[in-house]
């Protein structure tokens, strides 16, 4: 894993970070196995499963760029559902890969919505606050929660296995 350059414009570097913390949360799943990618270890809120906080960021990913940023449909994105709550970190036992791969994926497509607007462009959903945010600060945002949840992740393997590591 290698952090963005030094000396890097705005978009690299917002960019550049967002891919790290990424690539860190994906790499806390290496060598897990189904069992333990789906095993509670937070009595205290059982859904964060690693196979959950895959899947959460997986739709904040799509939250932040293609609903919000974008102006798209909410009800594709299950952390939409008012009446279940948290059910973006329901997996039941969907393979980590699968969830990995659904993740890497709508990566991918928040770096194209990012590379083809302006820092300056501002969200296009009129029903959510946070819509009118612009690029620069949903992205910000994005690095937060990535991170946030990547230490979480930091966690959660050491409590399944032991593994520890920062990158």
């Amino acid at each position: 894993m290698k952090r963005p350059p030094l000396q890097a414009d705005e978009r690299t570097a917002l960019i550049g970070w967002l891919d790290l913390q990424r690539q860190i949360l994906r790499w806390k799943c290496e060598g897990l196995s189904e069992e333990d990618a789906h095993r509670s270890v937070v009595p205290t809120s059982p859904s964060m499963t690693m196979a959950g906080l895959v899947s959460h960021m997986r739709w904040v990913e799509h939250m932040w760029l293609e609903v919000l940023f974008l102006g798209g449909d909410e009800k594709q994105n299950p952390a939409f559902d008012r009446e279940n709550e948290d059910s973006d970190w329901h997996v039941d036992d969907r393979p980590l890969a699968e969830l990995l791969t659904e993740y890497e994926a709508q990566c991918a497509r928040s770096n194209e919505i990012a590379a083809r607007a302006s820092l300056d462009d501002v969200g296009r959903h009129p029903d959510f606050r946070a819509g009118g945010a612009n690029l620069r600060w949903m992205l910000i945002h994005l690095v937060e929660e990535t991170a946030r949840h990547a230490g979480h992740a930091d966690l959660v393997r050491e409590l399944l296995d032991g593994t520890k590591g920062y990158y």
